[in-house]
């Protein structure tokens, strides 16, 4: 990987952080102490020590923090319990870069933009961080979507196959096609390595320059101004400005703004042990896929460094508290998954659930991303509603944050703003 002169070995960084985490204690002190030795000139006799602070080190977090620290900000990276911890939306361990969104040109052009920034970062990181083994979208009708998707490719100059039931029993024929009609497949796209990807991240980052800490930051407090941020261990960090990318608790950070805003919900995910010398259901032979399945739709991937074949329903699960809430597997979900598999992956329906997983999804009213100021603190970005599509964007979203806060975005997209978050779920986006 080539550390040398970069601080922590990557075998270092393993043994210290359990690969859970960045930095021992020493080595946050080592960096603060660092960030001390090079503190601005107080402005208005504050003392701030960095030009900005990013509370949350999950993707959008972990990509904004990157981003300001490549334009030369100081920056402060904090989380409560490490990047991609377990209780975090980036946690886990796979999620499906796509650029099929329909008519949406705003996702497609987000995903297409992000897929350089995660080669590099796969690059970095000592096992792949992207894994291009070929998505695959299909269909039961010639749905608008399906369409639609076919019509912005073209528009964007993109690539996008179009194929017929015939080719899909033809090159997949360990998948049932009764019902489908087409599918829509993207030979190089496929997988991101999700705990990785942001753990690799955050290593460069700080490698950098960047200072992260595992620190805990309850709601600020309701005021004119926002001048620092206060840990739970009682120290006061000062900053230009700040941004909160703080995943399914933005709505706890901010309850009056974003409590009613952003909807936090229980999602189960499954993993299932293919037969022994099964090859069928390895990445060689099988691409991540999506049954669009009238709307609700079923996704997954095939069998990725030997941890289980995936299944998830894309449905929004009930409301959920990331800090409280039960991460045991439902038994409903269960049999949900199996019976969605003896319908499209039969030779899987019975085979043992090896792995499971509850997370969640922290969703916006329609499923557009939240990326905008504060309503009373100018010096504030707020990021989130990642609405179980966002992870794939990380590197697109945190340019535009940090752009954003930076004063330096050209033209924002009214979709990311807070004025169009309802309180009311209406999901618009696939």
């Amino acid at each position: 990987m080539g550390n040398k002169g970069r601080g922590l070995s990557r075998r270092e960084w393993m043994r210290r952080s359990g690969g859970a985490a960045l930095a021992s204690l020493a080595a946050a002190r080592r960096s603060a102490a660092a960030g001390r030795s090079r503190r601005a000139a107080p402005v208005d006799g504050a003392d701030r020590s960095w030009d900005s602070i990013v509370v949350g080190a999950g993707v959008f977090g972990a990509w904004t923090a990157w981003h300001l620290r490549k334009a030369g900000q100081r920056v402060l990276l904090l989380d409560a319990s490490g990047p991609a911890n377990a209780r975090a939306s980036s946690g886990g361990e796979s999620r499906m870069t796509r650029t099929i969104y329909g008519a949406d040109d705003v996702y497609t052009r987000m995903a297409w933009d992000s897929l350089e920034d995660w080669r590099w970062l796969s690059s970095r990181a000592g096992l792949p961080v992207l894994q291009p083994i070929g998505v695959l979208m299909f269909f039961g009708k010639r749905e608008p979507f399906a369409v639609q998707s076919l019509e912005a490719h073209r528009r964007l100059g993109l690539a996008l196959e179009e194929l017929d039931r015939a080719e899909l029993q033809r090159r997949w024929p360990q998948v049932s096609w009764d019902g489908v009609v087409l599918g829509l497949y993207e030979p190089a796209l496929g997988a991101l390595m999700a705990r990785r990807a942001v753990q690799t991240l955050v290593q460069e980052y700080v490698a950098a320059g960047g200072e992260y800490r595992l620190a805990a930051v309850p709601p600020p407090a309701e005021g004119a101004t926002l001048d620092g941020v206060r840990t739970t261990a009682g120290e006061t960090l000062r900053a230009e400005r700040y941004v909160f990318a703080c995943g399914p608790w933005l709505p706890k950070m901010f309850p009056s703004l974003l409590g009613r805003r952003i909807f936090p919900t229980r999602q189960e995910v499954f993993f299932l042990a293919p037969d022994a010398g099964d090859e069928r259901f390895l990445p060689e032979h099988l691409p991540g896929w999506a049954d669009f399945n009238d709307g609700d739709i079923y996704y997954g991937f095939p069998d990725l460094e030997s941890r289980g074949f995936k299944i998830a329903h894309d449905a929004h699960g009930p409301a959920f508290d990331p800090d409280t809430g039960d991460r045991r597997p439902t038994a409903a979900a269960i049999a949900d998954a199996r019976a969605y598999l003896a319908r499209r992956f039969p030779a899987l329906a019975s085979r043992p659930l090896v792995e499971s997983r509850v997370c969640q999804y922290e969703n916006s009213s329609n499923g557009d991303f939240l990326i905008d100021r504060h309503p009373r603190w100018p010096n504030v970005v707020l990021v989130g509603g990642g609405s179980g599509h966002g992870f794939k964007h990380g590197p697109a979203v945190g340019r535009y944050a940090a752009l954003l806060l930076a004063d330096r975005l050209e033209r924002p997209e009214p979709r990311f703003s807070l004025a169009t978050k309802g309180e009311v779920q209406h999901r618009e986006v696939h």
